[in-house]
C-alpha cells in the first residue's frame, strides 16, 4: 500500500484543494491497481505503467503526461463512452463528523477522486444533489460533460455543496434528470439512514438494466459501534431535536438496533444492478477505492 492511498481524510482535508486531493488519490490508484481492460468503475479502466526502454513512444499517454509529468504507457487504447452520474446526499445528517472529518467532506473527496478517474478516461460525467426531497442538478450532462471541463464543473459544485434539512421522499417523486436510454453508472454517496424505507424505495426506482447503482454508505465508528460513556446531549442533524441520555444505558439497545438495520438494508439491496459498499469515516479513501476497483476487476 502506498503512502498516498493510506492517507486519512483528515490529512487530505488539510490540503484545502479538492482538485489536488482527487488527483493525488486517483493517480496512485491508476499506478497501483493491476487493472484489466474491463474493470474500474465499470468504465473502460485501462492499466497504466511507467515507460520502459524498448516501449514504443507512441504508446505514451501524452495527455496524461501533461497533467502528471510522468511517462505512462497505456495497456490498451480503448476509448470510453461511459456515462457516469454522481449523486450526493445533501441532507443534514451529512454534517455528522468524527475526528474532524464530516460525512460530507469524506463524500466530496471520494467523488472528486472518482471524477478524476473519469476525466482521465474521458467519460461523460454529471453531478446531482439530493436535498429537501428533490434532485438538484449541480453539474449537468450534455455536450461538454466529459474531459477537463466536466471535471472542473463537478469540482466547483462539490466544493460549494452544503448539507441541511431532511430528506423527504414524496410518493410521486420523479427523477426526470436521471432518465436514460443508454447504459450508465450512478454512483451515490450518503449515509442511507432512513426513518421508513425512503432510501430503499429510491434505489429500487433508479436501478434497471440500463443503470447500475453503486452506493457508498458512509458511517462513523460511533454510529456503528456506539462506544460512548457518560451523559450526552444528542442532536438530530436533520430535525434539530435534542435529547439528553446516559450513553451506557442505551448502548446495547442502540447496537442491536443498528446491527439489525444494517443487516436488513444489506439484504434488501441484494437486487440486480445494485452494489453496496460500506465505508467507515476512519478508512483511508484511497484504500476504499482500491478495494472497490480491484473487486470489480475480479
Amino acid at each position: 500500500m502506498s503512502v498516498q492511498t493510506g492517507l486519512l481524510a483528515s490529512n487530505l482535508i488539510k490540503l484545502k484543494n479538492l482538485q489536488l486531493v482527487g488527483k493525488l488519490v486517483s493517480e496512485e490508484l491508476m499506478l497501483g491497481i493491476h487493472a484489466s481492460k474491463r474493470s474500474g468503475i465499470g468504465i473502460e479502466f485501462e492499466q497504466y505503467r511507467h515507460y520502459q526502454p524498448g516501449d514504443d513512444p507512441k504508446r505514451i499517454d501524452w495527455k496524461l503526461f501533461a497533467r502528471t509529468d510522468k511517462h505512462l504507457v497505456r495497456e490498451s487504447s480503448t476509448e470510453s463512452d461511459t456515462q457516469i452520474r454522481f449523486l450526493l446526499d445533501l441532507s443534514g445528517s451529512m454534517n455528522y463528523a468524527e475526528n474532524g472529518v464530516s460525512r460530507l467532506q469524506y463524500s466530496q473527496i471520494l467523488l472528486a477522486s472518482l471524477a478524476y478517474l473519469g476525466y482521465i478516461q474521458n467519460d461523460q460525467m454529471s453531478l446531482y444533489g439530493l436535498k429537501n426531497g428533490r434532485v438538484q442538478t449541480l453539474s449537468a450532462a450534455g455536450a461538454a460533460s466529459s474531459g477537463r471541463q466536466a471535471f472542473q464543473k463537478i469540482l466547483v459544485s462539490l466544493e460549494k455543496a452544503e448539507a441541511s434539512g431532511t430528506w423527504q421522499s414524496p410518493p410521486h417523486l420523479k427523477f426526470s434528470e436521471l432518465q436514460t436510454k443508454t447504459k450508465e453508472k450512478l454512483i451515490f454517496a450518503g449515509d442511507l439512514l432512513q426513518t421508513d424505507d425512503e432510501w430503499l424505495a429510491l434505489i429500487r426506482s433508479l436501478a434497471n438494466p440500463f443503470r447500475e447503482v453503486i452506493i457508498f454508505q458512509i458511517l462513523g465508528e460511533q454510529e456503528s459501534n456506539f462506544n460512548l460513556t457518560g451523559l450526552y446531549r444528542f442532536k438530530d442533524l436533520e430535525s434539530g431535536r435534542e435529547i439528553e441520555l446516559d450513553a451506557a444505558s442505551v448502548r446495547n439497545a442502540f447496537r442491536d438496533s443498528m446491527t439489525k438495520y444494517l443487516a436488513n438494508l444489506k439484504e434488501a439491496l441484494q437486487i440486480p444492478h445494485v452494489q453496496l459498499i460500506r465505508v467507515n469515516l476512519n478508512e483511508p479513501i484511497g484504500m476504499v477505492l482500491e478495494a472497490f476497483l480491484t473487486k470489480r476487476k475480479g
